[in-house]
């Protein structure tokens, strides 16, 4: 399996191996990392767009220039009008399992943008659910994936995104068990295809909806301009991942976490400390990935070497420390502007007045 050069950002030495590591030693490619770049001073312009919203997860603009956002432990989808305005609430997901970091996850809309897709914890599986969109209402949520294992209350996944080949990936975290995310027959710690009717893509590597492998906790899914698919991952204690992910791909997770396990495993295209990212959701915007990172409060921009390229120039931070833990970004659908909600309502953040947000991010 082909390697993945790796660019490491801020990292500790001699941190304490989380599981199997077959050096059993810090992986070789992140030790002596550079720091990251310092965020640009006034790069960004940054507007709160929205204060006062309720566990802010999933994200999915619209052509006219709206956005649904869905709330984690409500269920509940609020459209935000082109424009500006109050958001209303447009439809609910019935029977999810908010505890945790399960609930009501990713969100991503058909091509046509006449289906919402949305990612859904549950009692003992999770799955996708569709709903009809006509501008105005979402329709009655009805089952598209099931079985997905659930009822953890940690590493649930919640990526969701429609491919330009119009097929529907999905990423899922390991659910407590580490060993699934190498089992081929287990849906846990996966990213997984379907098509837009539910059922696994008959040209799948592995013959079911396994995509790729080996991943710990995938929140974050986004295509780039070239059709490659990016994943942002959860590490455990050490190592932070952004993944770019290939057809069949082992990315490693339990057997190493970070860099270095070995020519049977990808190696992450990025890695971070996890102090310093922690990373949810990911967005393709002017030109670079932009990861939304919890514990590492700030926004990560990694920008792609090119398009023949596996490698990444040196991420840099933006937001450091200015609105707390972020959860999600996505690009608006003409390109003008980065939305981002922070996730301070979430049980793990220290709320100020105001959050959660939703902030309109412009160059």
């Amino acid at each position: 399996m082909r390697r993945v050069p790796a660019i490491a950002v801020v990292l500790l030495a001699g941190l304490t191996a989380c599981g199997p590591d077959p050096a059993n030693e810090a992986n070789p490619d992140t030790r002596t990392g550079a720091p990251a770049s310092q965020e640009p001073e006034d790069e960004l312009q940054v507007e709160e767009a929205l204060t006062g919203l309720e566990t802010p997860w999933g994200l999915a603009p619209l052509d006219d220039g709206g956005l649904l956002v869905g709330s984690r432990d409500s269920a509940e989808i609020s459209l935000v009008p082109a424009g500006g305005g109050e958001p209303t609430v447009v439809g609910a997901v019935d029977g999810v399992r908010a505890e945790g970091e399960s609930g009501l996850l990713g969100l991503a809309l058909s091509p046509d943008e006449s289906t919402l897709f949305a990612y859904r914890t549950g009692e003992s599986e999770n799955g996708v659910v569709a709903m009809t969109w006509d501008g105005t209402r979402l329709g009655a949520p009805e089952e598209l994936v099931s079985g997905i294992p659930g009822g953890a209350s940690f590493h649930q996944g919640g990526a969701l995104v429609v491919g330009p080949d119009e097929l529907l990936y999905l990423g899922t975290g390991d659910n407590g068990e580490p060993s699934d995310s190498q089992d081929p027959d287990s849906l846990s710690g996966k990213v997984l295809r379907y098509t837009l009717d539910g059922d696994a893509t008959p040209d799948n590597p592995s013959g079911t909806a396994v995509y790729s492998l080996g991943h710990r906790n995938a929140e974050g899914l986004v295509f780039d301009p070239d059709g490659r698919l990016w994943e942002s991952e959860f590490g455990q204690d050490r190592f932070d991942e952004l993944n770019l992910i290939e057809a069949g791909a082992n990315y490693g997770w339990p057997e190493v976490e970070g860099t270095g396990g070995g020519e049977e495993y990808v190696d992450p295209a990025a890695v971070w400390s996890t102090d310093d990212a922690s990373p949810s959701g990911i967005a393709w915007w002017d030109g670079s990935l932009w990861l939304a990172a919890l514990r590492g409060e700030r926004l990560w921009e990694v920008r792609p070497d090119g398009a023949a390229e596996t490698t990444v120039a040196d991420p840099v931070a933006h937001l450091t420390a200015r609105f707390g833990r972020i959860r999600n970004a996505v690009a608006a659908a003409d390109g003008s502007t980065l939305w981002v909600v922070t996730s301070n309502t979430d049980g793990r953040g220290e709320p100020d007045d105001g959050d959660d947000r939703l902030l309109a991010i412009t160059r």
